[in-house]
């Protein structure tokens, strides 16, 4: 059902990504959501992106190929440094009304440039904490250029969407962009939902019917959270707690992972049915990374009635409701963790308590409402750009009434 009243809707809008289709994580899962919405409503548009030989999935919309570079020590991701004089006839040809940017990269920069020189409004949307992940590299110095970086290029917007309310305040005490709004997520409680759990799945991956099943699910590298994970994990079975990890997700540093969680279950990526089988047939949902802005995987998993234990951080801040939902623990707390976790699996009446608030929490995020939202705000920006169109003209007008007098 569409809910789009805005009259300046958009009629060709161009998204410019580092990833579209050849790795599947939360941000391409919504961008992908937000093409297939706007095609479905009449808008066209053409999405210029990095990709790889083989793609992860089958994606929505239009891709136009960026030449690109596997990105240093991380293979599996791609990087574009600039957008190429074939891609930038297609651009012009498209004519686009709007340009939305996912990603502050080189494209990133290129397509910024390019608007400026069309009088195309740009706006974008912030998906990843990305000023964080020189912690985990140790590099930690270079924290504080990258957000200066970031902040250049999101003032070049006329709009920038953040996927959750504490996102939007750490974007504004940071000053990193003039108009910060919200584009949330969604999810489709049709596939994730606890009718899904299989207790044959769980058979199937030697977890008995007994086990208490922690769920970490996601990309398998370190800014994910995965050393204080582990070290809980640890700290659990040091306490006697008796548990059972699965891990759901594929990375780089699935070996390591592996290693220092030899009892766990790994499935390797997983996605539609499998996935929500494999939520649903878990616990307790456990996340410890503080880099998400907004934490799909955290809703995901609520949806299938999931009690989740995550770091007070951006992202599960507006999730999680701390002693309703699950639990929020400072970031990197272990002994906190193992605490919140310890009162879940000794607790199965508390679970279910939590697992039914989760749930209920879970099925309010409906997609369709999220992304009529954001084509509205799309609309403020043409019509704001419309109106700057007419009182420069006026001023053309004025200046040339008065050369003639």
């Amino acid at each position: 059902m569409s809910y789009n009243t805005h009259p300046f809707k958009p009629k060709r809008i161009a998204l410019f990504s580092g990833n579209y289709n050849y790795v599947m994580d939360g941000p391409v899962r919504a961008l992908n959501k937000l093409v297939a919405f706007l095609e479905h409503e009449g808008v066209e548009v053409l999405v210029f992106a990095p990709t790889a030989k083989e793609a992860a999935f089958e994606h929505s919309g239009t891709l136009i190929s960026v030449p690109s570079v596997a990105l240093p020590g991380r293979g599996e991701y791609r990087v574009a440094f600039g957008l190429p004089e074939k891609q930038k006839c297609q651009l012009e040809a498209f004519k686009p009304d709007l340009i939305h940017l996912s990603s502050p990269d080189f494209l990133g920069w290129s397509a910024i440039r390019w608007a400026k020189k069309h009088g195309v409004p740009a706006v974008a949307s912030f998906h990843t904490r990305f000023d964080t992940y020189p912690r985990y590299y140790h590099m930690a110095w270079l924290e504080k250029y990258v957000t200066s970086c970031m902040r250049r290029f999101y003032h070049n917007c006329e709009q920038i969407y953040a996927p959750s309310q504490c996102m939007v305040e750490v974007l504004r005490e940071q000053n990193m962009a003039k108009d910060i709004r919200i584009w949330s997520r969604g999810v489709d409680t049709s596939m994730f939902n606890p009718n899904k759990r299989d207790l044959e799945w769980r058979q199937s991956h030697n977890i008995t019917d007994d086990e208490v099943v922690l769920a970490f699910v996601g990309r398998l590298v370190l800014e994910k959270g995965l050393d204080v994970f582990a070290n809980t994990l640890d700290r659990l079975n040091k306490m006697g707690i008796k548990h059972k990890a699965l891990i759901v997700g594929e990375g780089p540093e699935r070996d390591r992972f592996a290693a220092r969680l030899p009892s766990a279950v790994f499935t390797g990526y997983l996605k539609g049915p499998d996935l929500a089988k494999a939520y649903a047939s878990a616990d307790i949902f456990f996340n410890a990374s503080i880099t998400e802005t907004f934490g799909n995987v955290t809703l995901e998993a609520m949806a299938c009635g999931l009690p989740s234990v995550c770091a007070n951080a951006t992202g599960s801040r507006s999730l999680v409701d701390c002693g309703e939902t699950g639990y929020l623990v400072g970031p990197g707390n272990i002994a906190e963790f193992s605490e919140q976790i310890s009162r879940l699996i000794q607790n199965k009446a508390l679970r279910r308590e939590l697992a039914a608030a989760a749930l209920n929490k879970g099925q309010q995020f409906s997609w369709d409402s999220i992304l009529n939202q954001l084509l509205n705000q799309y609309g403020e920006v043409l019509e704001i750009a419309a109106k700057k169109s007419d009182q420069e003209q006026t001023v053309v007008d004025v200046k040339k009434q008065s050369i003639i007098q």
